[in-house]
């Protein structure tokens, strides 16, 4: 198996799976799906443990934690059994959206691509290795805005686990060594503006400690051309 460990510059693709907590889906009233969907970030929106989120002018930005499997092969047509061969690791990611930027789209039948790409929009940590989360479909994630609890889920809510959906993105797109799979965010989402401090984490099993953390402050970006009005 290639090392993938280099995500930030070896992975092509963030592929970020759409509402696949029940209790999410709800909560911005969306219908539940019945069948796995998602949607493309650039690689360029990623931002290392530590660095400064940036609020493009007129959006509200949310937050959305989730963890992160990072391909280990490329594969194409994996097979669920098979899944776990094409896994080098995790991570712990923050899905950043402009809500209302997203909200306008949707009304006008148009992409989410601008909603969800802007620069720093995906928070990431450092490679885990997949032997430190023996079983993806029991991690607790947790995010605090300020030292206020806002989302504190387990991924064993998800409606389509790991395998499933490494075999349903693999039947439309070949995975590449280095691309990371966003699996979706529990309830809880919410605004953060600038002057907010984010911290998270990932804990797995019954551990009573973290495995990871992360921080990051928030500012609103300076001298872009971007205005959402």
């Amino acid at each position: 198996m290639a090392n993938a460990k280099n995500f930030f510059t070896n992975g092509r693709n963030i592929i970020a799976i759409g509402r696949n907590f029940s209790e999410h889906a709800k909560e911005l009233g969306n219908a539940v799906p019945t069948a796995p969907f998602y949607f493309l970030k650039p690689t360029s929106s990623y931002l290392a443990n530590g660095g400064v989120i940036e609020i493009p002018s007129g959006c509200e930005v949310h937050h959305e934690i989730e963890l992160a499997v990072v391909i280990g092969k490329t594969g194409r047509d994996i097979k669920k059994s098979e899944a776990t061969d094409y896994i080098a690791g995790y991570a712990l990611a923050i899905d950043l959206t402009a809500r209302n930027v997203q909200g306008e789209a949707k009304k006008k039948g148009l992409p989410w691509a601008t909603a969800k790409g802007f620069d720093t929009f995906t928070p990431i940590s450092d490679f885990i290795p997949k032997e430190k989360i023996m079983d993806p479909s029991n991690v607790t994630l947790w995010l605090k805005v300020n030292d206020d609890y806002r989302q504190n889920g387990n991924t064993k809510d998800m409606i389509f686990n790991v395998p499933s959906l490494l075999e349903y993105v693999s039947s439309i797109m070949t995975l590449q060594v280095g691309d990371i799979l966003l699996t979706g965010t529990p309830k809880g989402v919410g605004p953060i503006v600038a002057g907010d401090i984010i911290t998270c984490g990932l804990r797995v099993g019954s551990d009573e400690t973290d495995l990871l953390d992360m921080k990051f402050d928030v500012s609103d970006r300076q001298n872009s051309t971007y205005r959402f009005e």
